[in-house]
């Protein structure tokens, strides 16, 4: 399978899933401006869950011109509360099956570890969240879809930062679950980056496991220092500095990124996470990315 290029469209997460002064509907519209093959979706943005409506989403994105290759999900399998963890299976499984009905068999369904809640040990942690994906991970099977774990930073409705965002602790995690088919790595170089860790070492240690990336890129606002930002706990969402980039003008080295990925032989998906400062901008991602593409998977053009 050549590697292909989707978007997601970060710049309007919040008028789409929090607001909704933006639908689904606008988003897929505009997006065929983009030189994109897919779009990404994310689990609020949808409305309802039933099956009229999800098909009319999937029909908007076919009549677009795209597929959908990924589902992003925030499953929070770290919450204290038993009850709480229930109903984040339950939900991801239900995506797990949404997934299905828009991208067909071997989508990505995206899956998290939870929030770090104070009072969590690193132990309980692992062991809450491990049987949470085994649980998932049967759904998964059952509808022939991938769970991509991410190396997150923070869900952008969450109050803690991701349990798992620090290298050591995700790698224990995706070698607690073995499974290579309907499991894998969604890999995130900038998330690397704000953890405090070096993304190519990240990318070298998983590998052999990804299944799908996004390509963001970021950059911190004038005065501020990832130190400072990595001690924003306990606040709803993004810190106000941390800013997302063209990608390709922030800290990542692509070229190392995709000439590991070429020679561990990915043939999946690359989302964008872009457009805060507008179209124009993830316009010129997705050129940059095309370029990258061509160059280390050349039998993808």
């Amino acid at each position: 399978m050549p590697l292909k290029l989707s978007a997601f469209p970060k710049c309007y997460l919040e008028k789409i899933a929090g607001e909704r002064t933006m639908s689904v509907f606008d988003w897929i519209e505009m997006a065929k401006a983009l030189d994109a093959d897919g779009l990404e979706m994310f689990e609020g943005f949808f409305i309802s869950l039933e099956p009229g409506y999800l098909d009319s989403v999937g029909e908007a994105i076919d009549a677009a011109g795209f597929v959908m290759p990924m589902l992003c999900c925030s499953p929070d399998f770290t919450n204290p509360d038993p009850d709480g963890r229930k109903r984040a299976v339950e939900k991801e499984a239900e995506m797990i099956r949404v997934t299905r009905r828009l991208g067909g068999p071997r989508a990505v369904c995206r899956v998290l570890s939870g929030q770090r809640y104070p009072g969590v040990s690193r132990e309980q942690g692992l062991e809450w969240v491990v049987a949470c994906i085994h649980q998932v991970l049967a759904v998964a099977h059952e509808h022939d879809i991938v769970l991509g774990l991410e190396n997150h930073y923070k869900d952008s409705f969450w109050k803690y930062p991701e349990f798992a965002q620090k290298k050591d602790v995700f790698l224990d995690l995706v070698n607690a679950i073995p499974d290579r088919t309907h499991f894998g790595v969604q890999y995130d170089p900038s998330n690397a980056i704000v953890a405090g860790d070096d993304p190519i070492d990240v990318l070298q240690a998983v590998a052999d496991r990804v299944v799908s990336m996004h390509a963001s890129d970021r950059y911190l606002a004038a005065g501020a220092t990832l130190d400072e930002l990595r001690q924003t706990d306990g606040t709803i969402g993004y810190s106000p500095n941390l800013r997302h980039g063209v990608t390709g003008k922030g800290l990542n080295d692509y070229d190392a990124i995709f000439r590991i990925l070429a020679a561990h032989g990915y043939r999946g998906w690359v989302s964008i996470e872009d457009g805060m400062n507008g179209m124009d901008e993830m316009a010129e991602s997705l050129a940059f990315l095309r370029q990258k593409v061509a160059t280390y998977f050349p039998d993808s053009v």
